[in-house]
């Protein structure tokens, strides 16, 4: 098994030797932030989107960072790994307390910690559930407190599911971990960007592969009646990357797979992620 290389607080390292302190607020509060940036063929994918939306994360939270120097860890991390495929998590927190404290200090240090590892880029076809979204009210932030992911995403694996499509009160919101897309009616939709949802770097990838092709996506509103009537659904993230859903297990609504719509989709989105 190959070590994973990582970096802490700018020293590179294999991460099994990397220790952190208790009273991290990534520890304590969840006081972080995160990105994972993908890379095939040894190329970053949406390098430039990805610092951009972390640097918007911490500006947020008014945590301090030198982003020029994490984009070149995170750059290191890529370049000094033997894998061509795979992905670097990297995070960074708003420091260590001397003791735990709600309120912090304008003079704390940030830490930053970041890894990279191997994956396979293949498409899966996803069962879904739909959920509650439970989550606190700034999924904008890429936040680390991901605690109602967490919950949703369990209960969706107890019944056999592979994710799961959150509503507020009816109203779309995301996925688990990903940006949800359908189509209704011939049209593309996708939940328009708020408070509630984060603004998926591989959703613009989508997006963006589509207009190329003079597909122009629906970004509103959306109801849970509304995925009751698609012909197709697909979930995108930087893992992910485009997957389809077959079916929703608590929605009586059969989605194909074979859509046209969604067959051209998918292939403007893999020239423009994988190129």
């Amino acid at each position: 098994m190959n070590q994973i290389k990582a970096v802490f607080n700018g020293n590179f390292d294999y991460i099994e030797n990397i220790t952190v302190s208790p009273l991290s607020r990534a520890y304590t509060f969840s006081d972080s932030v995160y990105e994972v940036l993908p890379f095939y063929n040894g190329r970053l994918i949406s390098f430039d989107e990805h610092i951009a939306r972390l640097l918007r994360s911490v500006n947020a939270l008014s945590i301090k960072i030198d982003i020029e120097k994490v984009s070149n860890e995170i750059k290191q991390l890529m370049s000094s790994s033997e894998f061509d495929h795979g992905y670097v998590y990297y995070q960074v927190t708003r420091g260590q307390d001397l003791m735990r404290s709600h309120m912090y200090s304008d003079e704390m240090t940030s830490e930053t910690f970041g890894y990279v590892t191997p994956f396979v880029f293949e498409t899966k076809i996803l069962k879904v559930m739909i959920c509650e979204d439970i989550r606190w009210g700034r999924c904008d932030i890429k936040s680390t407190s991901l605690l109602g992911n967490v919950m949703n995403m369990n209960n969706a694996r107890a019944h056999k599911c592979d994710e799961v499509i959150m509503h507020k009160n009816e109203t779309l919101t995301e996925a688990g971990a990903s940006n949800l897309f359908f189509i209704k009616d011939n049209k593309i939709c996708t939940p328009a960007l708020s408070n509630n949802i984060l603004p998926g770097i591989t959703r613009s990838i989508c997006i963006n592969a589509l207009a190329e092709i003079d597909i122009k996506v629906v970004e509103g509103d959306f109801s849970v009646n509304d995925l009751k009537t698609a012909s197709s659904a697909w979930l995108t993230s930087s893992t992910k990357g485009m997957a389809p859903i077959e079916n929703i297990i608590n929605l009586d609504n059969s989605l194909s797979l074979n859509d046209p719509h969604y067959i051209l989709c998918k292939e403007a989105f893999d020239k423009r992620f994988f190129s």
